[in-house]
C-alpha cells in the first residue's frame, strides 16, 4: 500500500511539474525579453540503482526546461542542462535530488 501512495505522490508532482515548466517556457518563448539562465549541473546519484538513474534522468529530461545529458563513469553524477538557473546551480542541484530522488527511491 505505500508503494502505491509512492506512486500517486510522484505522479502528481511530476504532472504539476510538467504544466508549471510548460508555463514557464510557454511564458518566455511569447514575451520579448527572455529571462533564461542556463547552465550545466551536476546531481547527486549515488547508491541508486540503474532503473532508479533510468528513471530520474527521463523524467527530469521529460519536463520541459531541463534535459539530461550523461551519467558520469563513476556512476556518482547525473549532468542536467536546465534553461532557468534561477539561484545557486547547487541549490537547483538539490532541489532537483530531493523532489525526483526522493520520490523516484520511494516508487522503486
Amino acid at each position: 500500500m505505500k508503494r502505491f501512495f509512492s506512486i500517486i505522490n510522484l505522479l502528481v508532482f511530476y504532472l504539476k511539474e510538467v504544466i508549471l515548466s510548460n508555463l514557464r517556457v510557454a511564458h518566455d518563448v511569447i514575451t520579448p525579453r527572455h529571462r533564461m539562465k542556463p547552465g550545466i549541473i551536476a546531481l547527486n546519484i549515488e547508491g541508486q540503482t540503474d532503473r532508479q538513474i533510468f528513471f530520474m534522468a527521463n523524467l527530469i529530461t521529460m519536463t520541459p526546461g531541463t534535459l539530461g545529458l550523461a551519467v558520469s563513469e563513476d556512476r556518482k553524477r547525473l549532468y542536467i542542462h536546465a534553461m532557468y538557473i534561477d539561484g545557486s546551480p547547487k541549490e537547483l542541484a538539490e532541489s532537483l535530488e530531493e523532489d525526483y530522488g526522493r520520490r523516484v527511491k520511494s516508487v522503486f
